[in-house]
């Protein structure tokens, strides 16, 4: 009966395929006028240097070709070792993957390549981690070679021709890796390690997330307009508690797969359109999950607890599945609902012709959007250390967003993606630190004249969580340091290189784009490191020690006399007066000069005394007109104390001065203020005995000799017994006046 089968065959010819979950919204065929727009997209990312020249492209596909060849030698001389019979080894095969942007087709210049090497099942990881390397190490072209064996996703980074590249390792349960190999096949998983499945992971997500858009350049395009756009709005960090390049690539994805016949233009448009109004935490899905029969943990809400409290998930497309995005806290998706909400604005003035394309990528003020901001610095004296340093506080600072937010007077917790390098210190030894900024808002009072917010925990539970992990993977050193400091909007100057402030108060140009892309603040090169978990080496670290090191640090730095608001966190605690009756957000601060009608204060010399000294002497304070109020949470110095040590203690007595003519209003939106707050001293309550008060100055408020106070008593400051664990007590106190 060949009629009824060939009318079969003419039916499925007719039905397109059909992507997703759901059916698409729209199947409209694109318009000359979209058509038209996405070519001025083209040319308005082109300044931004998305797209990579076509030599540099050839470039680094002559690299991939060599260092395949290099694993096929080297799984042959493995294979000899081990007695392989020839007619196996000369079929042994071997192959290098790639994934992430490269895979992807929209890395941009100057990014890694995120690679995997697949090898048999008679090649261990160990091999890999030993005669591979040592093979790696005797290529003239390979620089920076570095092994990361124990972290969570092992790998080998190295630069090959100057071509940055991670390569992770995963051995199939195959005796041959055949060329055509396809990574997507569920039955590779079988009899696989954990590291080798998390190692394909990134490979059989990437090849999916291809095969499940109806066209590829369309999202290609749409992607890199996305990608860009979110590191411009400061909302692309994984580590952070933002959303890395596979969770960006996935949001696009399932855009185009809602709108299959759209280009580029179109699919911008309504991708800020669809995650604008999306349920979270609803999850994203690019298609049904499946199950394998393997026994691997994937997400699912219904079996795991842990799952329901997701805030915005966005669920990989191969098995095992996975949530994407779950460092997102209730801060961070806020925030990206926001720009989402903005990108829709500006799309819609961009299809009705009443902006261009260039609108939708300009960057925002973060540094003029708050008017309270906490700085966190890492320091450490060797440069290596630093670079370890930096990477675990990094991926720890998700935890401090987190604690912050649950504080029941902070409403946002935003931290800025982009590192800076540390303000110099003005001492003779050498030190590398790096800087990372956060964005307060505080909530509206009602009902109350004064509030008192304690920060002390969050900061303590934040500081006791690095160390804790620094000592555990024994990478901690005495002289690792974190520094946080409470700063407001215009003091931010004081600690910031140049090139961001300037970036922050003035729309930048595509000359000025293209210079900053020559420097270390580029924005457009992608280090995407979503798919596995960032090793503190990596070529990222690397860069913030080149920007971090002395020699390159070309900004405003800030000496000792600018930060004088430090202390030992592990001998005292600081007291934030904090005045919330202004906006904190867009706005230029005015004047320097005392609000009218706040006494100055004083700031009491340092409790840290030489242990020789049995009274302090703090009749001379010292004067700044620009200090920073600033908590140092570094570890406690070892030294050979005795237990039985004095432990008596006597806290500062601080005269509380009161303010006047002060203003009933809590945070707003978008206007100029002065942001300089009217001061109180809050005397704490339950205090511990090892803990100082200290009143901290606003900036704006210098103490003129004629109305110095005596100071407090701090001869009886506690010396810390010999501990091997950092002793960290820090306490961040402010005041909330209406």
């Amino acid at each position: 009966m060949p009629f009824p089968i060939t009318s079969q065959v003419q039916t499925a010819q007719q039905t397109p395929k059909h992507y997703g979950i759901t059916s698409p919204i729209s199947l409209a065929p694109p318009k000359e006028a979209d058509l038209a727009l996405a070519r001025k997209l083209t040319e308005t990312l082109r300044p931004f240097g998305v797209f990579e020249e076509e030599l540099e492209l050839q470039r680094r596909i002559l690299v991939l070709g060599k260092l395949n060849t290099l694993v096929k030698v080297w799984i042959r001389e493995v294979s000899e070792a081990k007695n392989i019979p020839a007619s196996v080894i000369d079929n042994v095969g071997g192959k290098i993957f790639t994934f992430g942007s490269y895979r992807l087709g929209v890395h941009t210049k100057g990014a890694d390549i995120d690679a995997l090497c697949v090898a048999p099942r008679h090649v261990e990881r160990s091999d890999f981690f030993s005669s591979f390397y040592e093979k790696l190490k005797e290529q003239e072209e390979v620089k920076d070679l570095r092994a990361v064996e124990e972290a969570f996703v092992p790998v080998i980074k190295l630069s090959f021709d100057s071509i940055e590249i991670d390569i992770l390792f995963a051995r199939l349960a195959l005796q041959t890796i055949p060329e055509n190999l396809d990574l997507r096949d569920d039955g590779l998983l079988k009899n696989l390690d954990i590291r080798c499945i998390r190692s394909l992971n990134g490979c059989r997500v990437t090849d999916e997330i291809l095969h499940l858009v109806p066209n590829i350049e369309n999202f290609r395009l749409t992607l890199r307009a996305i990608k860009l756009w979110a590191k411009r709005h400061n909302i692309y960090s994984n580590i952070l508690g933002f959303l890395g390049g596979v969770s960006w690539a996935m949001l696009v994805a399932r855009t185009c797969q809602l709108y299959p016949n759209a280009v580029a233009s179109t699919l911008v448009h309504k991708f800020f359109l669809v995650f604008s109004k999306w349920e979270w935490p609803n999850p994203v899905l690019l298609k049904q999950p499946e199950d394998c029969n393997l026994n691997l943990p994937v997400w699912d809400p219904r079996v795991t607890p842990s799952d329901r409290y997701h805030l915005m998930p966005i669920i990989t497309p191969a098995y095992p599945q996975q949530n994407s995005t779950y460092n997102v806290s209730a801060s961070t998706r806020a925030i990206m609902v926001e720009e989402f909400k903005r990108g829709l604005a500006i799309t819609d003035e961009i299809l009705q012709n009443k902006a261009d394309w260039s609108k939708l990528f300009e960057a925002p003020n973060f540094f003029q959007k708050y008017k309270h901001y906490i700085v966190l610095l890492a320091s450490a004296q060797a440069e290596k250390q630093h670079l370890e340093w930096v990477g675990l506080v990094e991926s720890k600072i998700r935890i401090l967003v987190g604690n912050l937010e649950k504080n029941e007077f902070i409403t946002l917790a935003h931290v800025n993606p982009q590192s800076f390098p540390g303000p110099k210190e003005g001492t003779d030894k050498e030190e590398f630190s790096t800087m990372w900024v956060i964005g307060i808002v505080f909530k509206k009072m009602e009902g109350s004249e004064n509030l008192n917010v304690d920060l002390t925990f969050d900061i303590q539970t934040f500081t006791d969580t690095v160390y804790r992990q620094a000592i555990s993977s024994k990478m901690f050193e005495q002289d690792m340091k974190i520094t946080a400091m409470h700063v407001k909007r215009k003091q931010l100057q004081q600690l910031l290189p140049r090139i961001a402030i300037q970036r922050s108060k003035r729309k930048l140009s595509s000359d000025g784009l293209r210079a900053m892309n020559d420097g270390s603040l580029d924005l457009s090169v992608d280090s995407d490191n979503s798919m596995s978990v960032p090793s503190p080496t990596g070529p990222s670290a690397n860069k913030i020690a080149r920007a971090s090191s002395p020699q390159s640090s070309t900004g405003t730095a800030t000496n000792t006399t600018d930060l004088q608001g430090k202390i030992d966190a592990s001998r005292g605690s600081a007291l934030l007066a904090v005045d919330t009756t202004k906006p904190d957000n867009v706005g230029t601060s005015s004047s320097n000069a005392p609000r009218k009608g706040t006494a100055p204060l004083k700031r009491p010399a340092s409790p840290i005394q030489h242990d020789s000294e049995k009274k302090a002497k703090v009749d001379n304070v010292q004067q700044n007109p620009h200090p920073s109020p600033c908590l140092s949470a570094d570890p406690a110095i070892k030294r050979p104390a005795s237990p039985l040590e004095n432990e008596m203690t006597k806290k500062a007595k601080v005269e509380e001065l009161s303010t006047s003519e002060t203003k009933s209003s809590g945070e707003t939106d978008g206007h100029a203020v002065d942001p300089a707050p009217s001061v109180d001293v809050v005397p704490s309550e339950g205090e511990s005995k090892t803990e100082t008060e200290l009143t901290v100055v606003d900036a704006a408020e210098e103490i003129p000799p004629a109305q110095k106070t005596p100071s407090a008593d701090l001869s009886d400051v506690p010396i810390l017994p010999t501990n091997p664990i950092p002793v960290v007590k820090n306490s961040i106190k402010l005041r909330l006046s209406r």
